[in-house]
């Protein structure tokens, strides 16, 4: 495992919170790479959704980027300014890492996964006001989208309000423009969600109305509903039932040949 500033002389900037863990595949070829977002509700990182997912990555073959984005009291657009230069960082250094490029991925839990949701169904170029380096020269948009639990919407009775105030804070962004199910396009690219059916923090129906979302769209995705289990469970597995995820989201790794 390697630690690696997001930033280009990040502290002169105030930006050098953010930082990219890089836990690679020794392969005598290029492989994919998934960059993990873990949880937190935009107000911290939760570490068991971190190094040990980059793990479970790395057992299916898979390079694994652990992404330390900002979270409150930064705001939006800050966290996912980190998430898109991630997404570059890692396409920018690939050879290093032995990563094909073309198969660069994102996973999130919670925050993490509207985090990467928001990537996942970005448009813009997700850049901040210049100056600019050769690795903001290529695309931050993900091959491919695993969220858990995610935070989707963050409008109506479904949405996480702690994560509203701490990314937007009073007087923010329009929290409609960043709710996931608006965003979803036919160039959105598939998706395995999964949650638990009595998740007391984030409802379910935030998956319910992604996974939606994604079909009228016809972007190709995989949902799984687990009907009990607390919120954060990270790999789940002490969990006999929602554990099963990690096992079906291999699985949907290996049929888009991305493990």
């Amino acid at each position: 495992m390697s630690d690696h500033p997001l930033w280009p002389d990040g502290r002169r900037h105030g930006w050098d919170e953010a930082r990219i863990s890089a836990f690679p595949v020794p392969s005598a070829r290029p492989g994919p790479a998934i960059l993990i977002f873990p949880g937190g509700g935009y107000g911290h990182l939760a570490e068991h959704e971190g190094a040990p997912v980059a793990r479970w990555l790395n057992s299916l073959g898979v390079a694994a980027f652990v992404v330390r984005y900002r979270v409150a009291p930064h705001r939006h657009p800050l966290p996912l300014l980190d998430a898109a230069r991630a997404v570059r960082w890692v396409r920018h250094h690939a050879a290093r890492h032995g990563v094909d490029p073309q198969r660069v991925g994102v996973l999130g839990f919670s925050a993490g996964g509207h985090l990467a949701g928001l990537l996942a169904t970005g448009t813009g170029p997700m850049l901040p006001e210049g100056p600019h380096d050769e690795i903001d020269a290529g695309d931050p948009r993900p091959g491919l989208a695993v969220l858990c639990y995610p935070v989707v919407t963050l409008t109506g009775p479904a949405a996480h309000q702690g994560c509203v105030a701490n990314l937007l804070g009073p007087g923010g962004d329009d929290p409609a423009a960043l709710s996931i199910e608006r965003r979803v396009g036919p160039a959105t690219p598939p998706m395995f969600l999964w949650h638990t059916a009595d998740d007391a923090s984030v409802p379910v129906d935030n998956t319910l109305m992604l996974a939606s979302a994604l079909a009228r769209h016809r972007v190709p995705v995989e949902a799984h509903v687990y009907p009990s289990g607390v919120h954060g469970l990270g790999l789940a597995k002490a969990d006999p039932v929602a554990g099963d995820w990690t096992r079906r989201c291999a699985a949907f790794l290996r049929a888009g040949g991305w493990s």
